[in-house]
């Protein structure tokens, strides 16, 4: 598997950025080339994109979540990928948000685009995109998910945010 990293600091508290995050919905706002993600349930994504000019589509599967901590996924169908983020205060009001991303590329394109780094430029573009999103909003998120996921359970629920996605 290919894997990408990068982080970035946010000009927004941590508990507004981690909030954003959750509202996997918004994602096609600053993901470069993801055209829909879906909410099946809390631990559920369906998503929909397109990468190096292939449309594709799988379901991934939240394995461990920590408010204002972390978000460890994988998929469990379609494209294989698995990631994490994490999330730490950077002083001043600024958040620390880190991305990984493991992925399987498929065919030549996919593996020249990986030998090159251009999975770390989408990482990298999609993080700037997702601090201009968040910092255009005066650091407010759009709604937040505060529950909890370990071990196949799920605890917790969602706070009162203006035009939430992740509802239940």
């Amino acid at each position: 598997m290919a894997r990408a990293a990068k982080e970035i600091v946010v000009e927004a508290p941590l508990r507004s950025v981690y909030n954003q995050w959750t509202q996997f919905e918004e994602f096609p706002r600053f993901m470069d080339g993801v055209s829909e993600v879906k909410q099946l349930d809390d631990r559920r994504l369906a998503w929909r994109a397109s990468i190096g000019g292939r449309e594709v589509e799988w379901e991934a599967e939240i394995q461990e979540q920590v408010p204002d901590e972390k978000i460890i996924w994988r998929s469990i169908s379609g494209e294989a990928n698995a990631g994490l983020v994490s999330f730490r205060p950077a002083g001043d009001g600024r958040t620390e948000v880190h991305l990984e991303m493991s992925y399987e590329p498929q065919g030549l394109a996919e593996e020249v685009g990986a030998a090159l780094g251009l999975v770390e430029g989408k990482v990298e573009g999609d993080l700037k995109r997702f601090k201009d999103f968040i910092e255009e909003r005066g650091g407010h998120e759009t709604g937040g998910w505060r529950g909890e996921i370990a071990n196949g359970n799920v605890s917790g629920g969602h706070t009162g945010g203006v035009g939430q996605t992740r509802e239940r």
